[in-house]
């Protein structure tokens, strides 16, 4: 798939078909998100397959932005591995974690897989109710599954802000 194509066509799926994620696709967007750069490639993301119907109820419990998900991706990061810049001790790790995340937002759409991308959740319901080890963050959950037939984006989806209210040059 060309790439300007892949980032202007993909959009938040909120809406599945009643099926889970095979496993070959699991298995691609999880090399996708594998393949992402990290600072000083200290890799401090930490992914939770969430495709079992206990672990959905599980996540329902936490988030009511489940949209029906067959299957979802708790995206993490280990603060203990994070690459730390000296200056202001600031934390490469949830940025890293971020960058995996899109990687396999991307690789979903390429293959046919919807994902919406999930911030609204209980950090301390996800740590109790998926046994998250103290060190490890809760960054974001993609809810994933091949969009129901219609499935469309928000209304709001293809509205941008002109460039030249986002972009500076050499100064602010």
């Amino acid at each position: 798939m060309d790439y300007d194509k892949l980032i202007t066509e993909r959009y938040s799926v909120r809406k599945f078909e009643d099926r889970p994620l095979s496993e070959e696709d699991v298995n691609k967007i999880l090399q996708a998100g594998h393949v992402a750069p990290t600072g000083c490639n200290c890799q401090p993301q930490r992914i939770l397959v969430i495709n079992s119907d206990s672990a959905i109820e599980k996540l329902k419990n936490c988030t009511k932005c489940h949209f029906g998900t067959k299957t979802a991706f708790l995206v993490c990061h280990n603060e203990s591995e994070s690459w730390v810049r000296p200056y202001d001790g600031a934390l490469a790790s949830p940025i890293d974690a971020t960058i995996v995340a899109t990687h396999m937002m991307l690789k979903a759409h390429e293959i046919g897989v919807g994902c919406c991308w999930v911030m609204y959740f209980e950090p301390e319901k996800l740590i109790k109710e998926f046994n998250i080890p103290s060190n490890i963050k809760p960054l974001a959950i993609l809810v994933m599954g091949y969009p129901a037939a219609d499935a469309k984006p928000l209304y709001m989806h293809d509205e941008k802000r002109p460039l030249s209210e986002v972009v500076s040059y050499n100064e602010f």
